[in-house]
């Protein structure tokens, strides 16, 4: 390996044009400078300096790696600013990995604070959902990840990551409007096993949360389509397609539509923050507080 700080001086001394002239650059005696170019030579096992009487000039050798030297240096010194900046929470890069719901309130909440605090802090966000993405968590290719667990399909995070809770989400059930159900505080899924039903896929399995919970209440749903994206979801019911069970993120601000409170065994979605504890990225910690305030936000809101 060639040492980056010899580099510099048989880079000094190609510039200066002598070994007085790179001392004095680079604030060191004669003598040094001749013994980092003797112990550079002996890194290189090439020849790089002619040494007369009394004069000195680099070999072609010793002219090449010079002016390949100012590349490597210049390629340090971006990475130690960088380094530095990745240092500081004010600076660096925040790769952010949220599934679709969380990206309609949660996310643009805690962000909208996190960025007027820290503008310098370059963002990269990813959606998906956090099975898909969980991977790029654990091999360092996001920093965190909002993460859902249902209560009926409850799973665990991988060996290394950790998951912070933020708050319970209820379930919601979905029917359009003018529906008979709209009418009544309370609804259980078992009075709407006659109806179409728009679902979601499964996570490692087919079965749906809506499946999970329609089995507890004695009845298997009629399946008219199947979506992750909820904005689909309340499309097909808002057109009377159907009627749906949404998570309360999912259904935030929707219209030509009613919501109905669940009775019976609650349903909801655990939110939370998946991490690498061994993650040192300081601009991380202070989105987390973001984070948990704006989760507190919408949990006040959700009640």
């Amino acid at each position: 390996m060639l040492s980056s700080h010899r580099l510099r001086v048989l880079l000094e001394v190609f510039r200066t044009g002598s070994i007085a002239g790179a001392a004095r650059i680079l604030r060191l005696s004669p003598s040094a400078v001749s013994h980092q170019l003797s112990k550079l030579e002996e890194e290189a096992g090439v020849g790089l300096v002619e040494r007369g009487a009394q004069s000195l000039r680099l070999t072609a050798a010793g002219r090449r790696l010079a002016t390949r030297a100012q590349e490597v240096l210049d390629i340090i010194e971006a990475a130690e600013k960088d380094l530095l900046a990745q240092a500081r929470a004010d600076a660096g890069q925040l790769r952010i990995g949220f599934f679709a719901s969380a990206g309609y309130r949660l996310l643009p909440l805690a962000l909208s604070t996190f960025t007027a605090r820290h503008p310098a802090v370059e963002l990269d966000l990813v959606l998906g959902q956090p099975h898909e993405l969980l991977p790029d968590l654990e091999r360092g290719a996001l920093d965190i990840l909002v993460v859902f667990e249902h209560a009926l399909d409850p799973w665990k995070p991988p060996e290394g990551v950790e998951v912070a809770h933020l708050f319970d989400e209820p379930q919601l059930l979905v029917v359009p409007s003018g529906h008979p159900a709209g009418q009544r505080q309370r609804v259980r899924l078992a009075d709407l096993a006659d109806e179409p039903w728009i679902t979601t896929y499964g996570t490692d399995t087919p079965v749906s949360v809506l499946e999970r919970a329609s089995a507890l209440e004695g009845f298997n749903p009629m399946i008219r389509c199947r979506s992750d994206h909820y904005e689909v979801t309340l499309g097909l019911v808002r057109a009377g397609l159907g009627v749906a069970l949404v998570p309360s993120l999912g259904a935030q601000g929707a219209a030509g539509i009613q919501v109905c409170r669940l009775d019976g065994p609650r349903l909801f979605r655990r939110i939370g923050a998946a991490v690498r504890p061994t993650n040192p990225n300081p601009a991380l910690r202070s989105f987390i507080d973001y984070l948990r305030d704006a989760s507190a936000q919408m949990r006040n809101a959700l009640r």
